[in-house]
């Protein structure tokens, strides 16, 4: 049973996209999943997503409010229904962990990054949200991070160790279409592209004004993600006077397509657990210019590709290098081949499921990820 996500597709969210790739694998690998969903995020007639059943569980659409509405009544459902492993995501839902164990439930959480450093929290917030961790990483059964950087957190804070399984990257077929980037006015290989929910630590802000200051000849800037509140509300005014593309919240096949003919991608955020949309940038191909912090750095791009946290000249100069490299078709598909073998998401469920089996008590090995070299 899945605790701590919205939905399992056409969410927004690194946490929600981890969990559409991983529980269909799982449920193929002869797991029953049931996946414990909000009901603002998911209409009443869905009710599968291939093998998993969906279980609409009420929430409150409320910030600070949703997750933990949701935890609650959520693990409630769980020590009813008795669940061989309960599975829970991020570190504000697992502020239910005591209580699953007090139910007697067998719990594994995954750790995807301290969400209390994110710019949008309010002291209460951060506080719950600190709880969660700390609480979730100490009464677990058995602990995931989703990277090394996390790992050494959890045992630095909390004292336990955990299991590094990564976030991981689908095998894509490029498509040759461009209607949909046609659609914003966008040429193929002449933009740059973020993908990302609109929120102070990604940081749109700071990459707006570096494009303002690069301003490579015949380059565009495509933004795309939605967010609420008053920075949203600012990166869309900047945006505008800077004639940025923000094509808000995309999946499918506009999403595929403006992966596929972007130039390059850029995130230049302040905050990560290990970023699926840099994962996903590389299974299209595309070279990447990223922040320098811990969790950006451990994929392992080229050296050139970081930049300081913050630093709007140095992603502008980045801006204006990457503008100038050719593509290169064997540089794309090197990329390509590198991302979705060393972040397999078949053998990522497989390492799930073996942490489950020693939970129960049949134990099998884990196996890390490569480094890129």
């Amino acid at each position: 049973m899945v605790l701590g996500i919205r939905s399992l597709s056409g969410v927004q969210g690194g946490v929600e996209t981890h969990a559409e790739q991983l529980y269909p694998r799982l449920a193929k690998l002869g797991c029953d999943v049931e996946a414990l969903v909000r009901t603002p995020f998911t209409p009443r007639k869905h009710r599968h997503l291939g093998d998993v059943r969906l279980r609409r569980i009420w929430s409150p659409r409320a910030p600070g409010f949703e997750a933990l509405v949701h935890s609650l009544l959520g693990v409630l459902y769980a020590g009813f229904s008795r669940p061989d492993v309960l599975h829970i995501h991020a570190v504000g839902p697992a502020i239910v962990t005591p209580l699953a164990r007090l139910m007697g439930l067998r719990v594994v959480v995954t750790h995807h990054g301290p969400d209390y450093e994110r710019d949008k929290w309010g002291w209460f917030a951060r506080s719950i949200l600190r709880s969660g961790e700390k609480l979730g990483m100490t009464y677990a059964h058995a602990r995931i991070a989703i990277s090394r950087v996390i790992v050494d957190a959890i045992r630095a804070r909390i004292g336990r160790d955990s299991d590094l399984i990564p976030n991981g990257a689908v095998a894509v077929e490029l498509p040759r279409e461009t209607e949909e980037i046609e659609r914003y006015g966008l040429q193929r290989r002449r933009y740059f592209l973020q993908v990302s929910r609109i929120v102070p630590e990604k940081r749109q802000l700071e990459l707006i004004r570096a494009f303002a200051r690069a301003r490579p000849p015949g380059w565009q800037l495509a933004i795309v993600g939605a967010g609420t509140g008053e920075y949203a509300a600012r990166v869309e005014a900047a945006g505008r006077a800077e004639g940025v593309v923000l094509t808000g919240f995309q999946k499918g096949a506009v999403l595929r397509q403006l992966y596929a003919h972007a130039g390059a991608f850029v995130l230049p955020s302040s905050h990560e657990g290990l970023p699926i949309a840099i994962l996903e940038a590389l299974s299209h191909g595309l070279p990447v210019i990223a922040s320098d912090i811990p969790a950006n750095l451990e994929i392992g791009l080229d050296a050139s590709s970081y930049f300081p946290v913050g630093d709007t000249e140095a992603l502008a100069q980045r801006l204006s290098r990457f503008a100038q490299i050719p593509v290169e078709p064997a540089a794309v598909e090197a990329r390509r081949q590198w991302v979705v073998s060393t972040y397999d998401w078949d053998r990522i469920a497989a390492q799930t499921l073996a942490v489950y089996r020693r939970v129960l008590g049949r134990p099998s090995q884990i196996h890390e990820p490569r480094a890129f070299t």
